[in-house]
């Protein structure tokens, strides 16, 4: 949503009408992820992308249609003779691949997409805008399904706790901030009290996600199909050692959404000047650093150790096992590593935490030799950690390209 805030804006400005599409589900190989959203104005302009290009078109004339747009535009997107009973009403539709609809809507990657399309603009528009100005994380929950078929099921209890609860809209959507405070509903007191705790959730792993829900929140009927759309701080790396592929990494580390700190106990070399693509430049010794940091260092964060020094690397290495970091590397031969292993355990070290969790030494092996290819060995390698994989070639495996989030999937 927020790549699209600013023509939405100027649209608003302009007093045109604008119907929002957004992927809520998604089943085997998908171009986008969950929450990928595209605007379209009562014009027919469109801002952003639902699926890269797949069904846009398809998903365009249905977002033009709910806004019950003029006969002419309609036309100029294929939208000809066709009754539309649901102008001005939200609606989720599956955009799937088979024989007879796959060079229909073009989705022939050979999956599914579950897309909302909603023509009523959303209450938090303007809060949106600050928080993503100032680049702090939120969540966006939205209702893509809402029906009583099977509400039986959850029996008289639940029955009777919603006696006079209507089901909420599809399409309703409300914003989580990482208080906890809101914007928006869902719909009703409690529905959004639930919703609000579990998009906090969501917000700590950073995991867009989707439930179910009964129209009072209650966890085990599934009346209210609600899916959490996370923006969540970016990721951090820490790179101790002010080398050449530092300046590599970093630079590269920041075209994929990292935040970048690097840190050198040597002033003549730990300056601004020399990483200007880094967000911080710190002088500190490594594990001083990690002490004082250690709490702020997630699963989501990288820690890498370029130094291969032992007087720098062994006492970093110690101390970033004691963080949570998703991924620790360090930089070195084969046999600086086996030296740096045999440091580690004079000083007290589990080797066997250390052959778990570090990656030494660091990176995929390539055959990178520049210090950029060996930035895109490091991060490659970072990707593959987080994804479970081992980094072979595409052409040589088989199955599922994509491993889905379960918690995402239809």
């Amino acid at each position: 949503m927020k790549e699209i805030l600013a023509d939405i804006a100027r649209w608003q400005a302009e007093g045109k009408r604008f119907a929002t599409a957004k992927v809520v589900g998604i089943e085997g190989s998908s171009p986008r992820e969950i929450g990928a959203t595209m605007a379209v104005n009562e014009d027919g302009v469109v801002a952003g992308s639902v699926s890269g290009g797949c069904v846009e078109g398809a998903v365009v004339a249905e977002a033009l249609a709910a806004l019950g747009a003029q006969e002419a535009v309609l036309r100029s997107v294929g939208v000809v003779d066709r009754k539309v009973d649901l102008i001005g009403c939200a609606r989720t539709l599956s955009y799937g691949y088979s024989d007879d609809e796959a060079f229909a809507v073009g989705l022939t990657c050979g999956g599914t997409l579950l897309i909302l399309i909603d023509p009523e603009p959303p209450q938090y528009l303007e809060d949106l805008r600050e928080l993503v100005s100032t680049g702090r994380p939120y969540v966006i929950a939205t209702v893509f399904a809402s029906s009583d078929e099977g509400s039986e099921e959850t029996g008289e209890y639940f029955t009777t706790m919603n006696q006079g609860l209507e089901l909420p809209r599809v399409g309703s959507s409300m914003m989580i901030r990482e208080d906890g405070s809101t914007v928006g509903s869902l719909g009703n007191p409690e529905l959004d009290r639930v919703v609000g705790r579990d998009a906090l959730g969501a917000l700590a792993s950073a995991t867009t996600t989707k439930r179910h829900y009964g129209r009072s929140g209650q966890s085990r009927a599934q009346e209210v199909g609600v899916v959490f759309d996370v923006s969540a701080l970016p990721p951090k790396m820490v790179i101790f050692g002010a080398v050449d592929f530092t300046a590599a990494l970093a630079k590269i580390a920041k075209l994929l959404g990292y935040t970048v700190t690097v840190c050198d106990a040597r002033p003549i070399f730990a300056t601004p000047e020399r990483f200007p693509m880094a967000d911080e430049v710190v002088v500190d010794w490594p594990d001083r650093y990690l002490e004082k940091h250690r709490d702020s260092i997630g699963k989501r964060d990288a820690i890498c150790v370029l130094t291969h020094d032992p007087k720098f690397d062994v006492p970093a290495l110690t101390t970033a096992l004691k963080t949570d970091a998703g991924y620790i590397g360090a930089m070195g031969s084969r046999r600086t590593h086996e030296d740096r292993l045999r440091r580690l355990e004079e000083h007290g070290v589990d080797l066997t935490e250390v052959n778990e969790r570090v990656m030494g030494p660091i990176g995929l092996d390539l055959g990178a030799r520049t210090p950029e290819e060996t930035a895109i060995s490091i991060l490659a390698e970072i990707v593959a950690k987080r994804e479970g994989k081992s980094g072979p070639f595409l052409r040589e495996g088989s199955g599922r390209i994509h491993q889905s989030n379960e918690a995402a999937r239809l």
